[in-house]
């Protein structure tokens, strides 16, 4: 008798419709900060310079917002991480799951840099800074490759049916990483609030997208547990399937 299949790629519910809602917000925010909206602009610069007196008199815990956001949440180690799954996605045979998301941190990585070029938006300066940085500051690109790669991540461990205790421990993993890389920009003095939420929903957009061309385009026999063989799984590899306890029970043939 032969192996139950393994379950379907799941479908995720309004996938287009979230990228629809997602997509009002991000561009009314990339609107009003290059046509630098006075109100957008009074509350970046009150929340600026209360969070940067804050970071200026505790220099402990500004120190930890450096170490976080220059080796924890660094753009660089969330595309090493992405690197690792899709080299694994690789490693099993999921072609179409490795390219998707390469492709996908890909463009995020060039509509982050090509916005930034575009807007333009010139970065807090301070006579006594705590950190420093470079480019353009519209969206943040912390905020913003944070919020692809763990979206990405956490839907692909939904791919994979995993729950439970995992599960959990992934959002918690991922929530804490977005927020606080956030966190840290606005702290350190390198970003206006409204950099880091444009990196938010920038990011979460990218994914929303992302997850609904994946749906529309790749062919479900393509997909993990697809019947294409999407991904080799152990025991498809073309020779005989090893014996498993209670096969011998299934075969014996009943009572004539």
């Amino acid at each position: 008798m032969d192996s139950a299949p393994p379950r379907a790629t799941p479908r995720t519910p309004g996938s287009a419709r979230t990228a629809l809602f997602l997509a009002v917000p991000t561009v009314l925010l990339i609107v009003l900060v290059a046509a630098e909206w006075r109100p957008l602009l009074d509350v970046d610069g009150d929340l600026a310079r209360t969070t940067h007196r804050w970071a200026v008199a505790h220099a402990d815990l500004t120190q930890t917002a450096r170490i976080l956001t220059d080796w924890v949440w660094d753009p660089w180690t969330m595309r090493a991480l992405c690197t690792v799954v899709v080299l694994w996605l690789v490693a099993r045979r999921a072609w179409w799951l490795a390219g998707w998301l390469a492709a996908t941190c890909l463009v995020g990585t060039l509509v982050q840099q090509g916005l930034k070029a575009a807007v333009g938006r010139e970065r807090p300066a301070w006579p006594d800074p705590v950190d420093s940085a470079h480019y353009a500051a519209f969206p943040s690109g912390h905020a913003m490759t944070a919020a692809v790669v763990c979206g990405l991540l956490l839907w692909l461990l939904r791919v994979y049916g995993v729950g439970g205790l995992a599960w959990r421990a992934g959002l918690a993993v991922a929530a804490v990483s977005v927020l606080g890389v956030g966190f840290t920009r606005v702290w350190l003095g390198v970003h206006w609030s409204s950099d880091v939420v444009g990196g938010w929903l920038l990011g979460a957009l990218t994914v929303a997208l992302a997850v609904a061309a994946y749906e529309r385009f790749v062919p479900e026999e393509q997909r993990p547990g697809g019947s294409g063989g999407g991904e080799q799984r152990r025991g498809d590899s073309g020779g005989a399937r090893e014996p498993r306890p209670g096969d011998s029970a299934r075969r014996r043939p009943g009572p004539s």
